[in-house]
């Protein structure tokens, strides 16, 4: 396994000044650097490649931002504005030397409403063909994507792992896999356990995360149980720590972040990496 941290824990928007924080993840052990793109145009990719390959850091991950009007279940604009927004980041990849683009990217997060069998079973169809286009699309780039279910209080689409699963298997591309994150599994899933050997080898990407939304390792999660899954169907990829503060504005309205959980954002990072480095790995 590599360990990464998510930018959004320091910096929003991401952009090539935010390259600084490099040399600090590097200095504090981490592996790679999940980096959270908000709009292609912030950053010159041939810029944060060279600081990545100065600083000893992979970019193991790109975090979409699925805000609102980028949402593959949309308006017909909305529709084409995230298919646009998702095929420029993995323009993007081969030359940041990312392997994977991940989050929720069939759905603007905060999108959460109740709607009938017959119109969810449509925005399934339309989200499922426009993964297939885009997986085709990924898999020409030789890169990857991973769909991440989310809670039911940002989004009433994919909420667990059965559900992700679904989608998965129905666009039926190697280029598309899954993505599990321990907050929203904690909140979901009926044994995140279960869930991690549910998904077995489609598991493509890993959030590591507190109950609370703060550092893993000081919450009520069985990593025990965690690690012992991830073993189990021998996940070798990114475990990243995606956690977020408050005052990062953008995010903190997303994810209904409304205090401070931890002293600080270099806490959460450098007590965390300890935590799962020493759980994780056997």
């Amino acid at each position: 396994m590599k360990f990464g941290i998510n930018t959004f824990l320091f910096t929003s928007p991401f952009t090539n000044e935010s390259v600084d924080l490099f040399p600090k993840f590097k200095s504090w052990g981490f592996d790679s650097v999940e980096i959270a793109i908000e709009d292609p145009s912030h950053i010159d990719p041939n810029v944060i490649r060279k600081a990545l390959d100065e600083s000893g850091l992979k970019c193991g991950s790109i975090c979409a931002a699925m805000g609102p009007g980028r949402d593959l279940r949309g308006t017909v604009q909305d529709q084409q504005t995230a298919i646009t927004y998702i095929k420029s980041i993995l323009d993007m990849m081969p030359v940041l030397g990312c392997g994977i683009l991940i989050g929720p990217l069939y759905s603007a997060v905060g999108r959460a409403e109740l709607v009938s069998k017959e119109d969810y079973a449509k925005q399934w169809e339309t989200v499922a063909t426009h993964l297939k286009m885009l997986a085709d699309y990924a898999e020409k780039l030789g890169v990857k994507m991973a769909i991440e279910p989310l809670n039911r209080y940002e989004t009433d689409f994919i909420n667990t792992c059965e559900q992700g699963l679904k989608m998965v298997n129905q666009v039926n591309s190697k280029a598309l896999m899954l993505q599990l994150d321990t907050y929203h599994m904690n909140i979901e899933e009926k044994d995140p356990y279960q869930a991690i050997l549910h998904a077995g080898s489609k598991l493509g990407h890993f959030h590591a995360c507190g109950s609370d939304r703060g550092t893993p390792g000081g919450d009520q999660i069985n990593w025990d149980r965690i690690s012992s899954a991830l073993h189990q169907v021998k996940y070798d990829g990114e475990v990243v720590i995606e956690s977020f503060i408050p005052d990062i504005e953008m995010i903190a309205k997303a994810a209904s972040i409304w205090r401070q959980f931890e002293p600080s954002q270099e806490d959460i990072a450098i007590k965390g990496l300890k935590f799962l480095r020493s759980s994780l790995i056997k």
